[in-house]
């Protein structure tokens, strides 16, 4: 079962935060295991706040990944960019689908 963990956080700082978004892909390009898709959405109502969705093949592989020390060093220096605190919301993605 596919699986998605839901990163909430506040910045000021996103263009700093998507350079380290976009190195991690070149990094991790063509290893298996890692993330598979990555959407990042910004709350109307608050210009601060966003709502990243990582999505993996399974919970195993997000395991793993998380466990993986770059990963770690990644959510450091963007913990750095933060402020105040991150929220992760763990899910199983039990359906999606393209609208026409």
């Amino acid at each position: 079962m596919k699986f998605v963990q839901i990163i909430d956080f506040e910045t000021e700082r996103l263009d700093e935060m998507e350079q380290i978004f976009k190195d991690a892909e070149r990094r991790s390009a063509g290893r298996t295991g890692g993330p598979t898709h990555r959407t990042l959405l910004k709350d109307r109502d608050n210009p601060r706040r966003y709502l990243a969705l990582i999505e993996f093949e399974s919970f195993d592989e997000a395991m793993r990944n998380s466990e993986d020390p770059e990963t770690g060093r990644m959510a450091e220096r963007l913990g750095a960019l933060c402020i105040g605190e991150r929220v992760y919301t763990n899910c199983d993605l039990l359906d999606a689908s393209e609208l026409k």
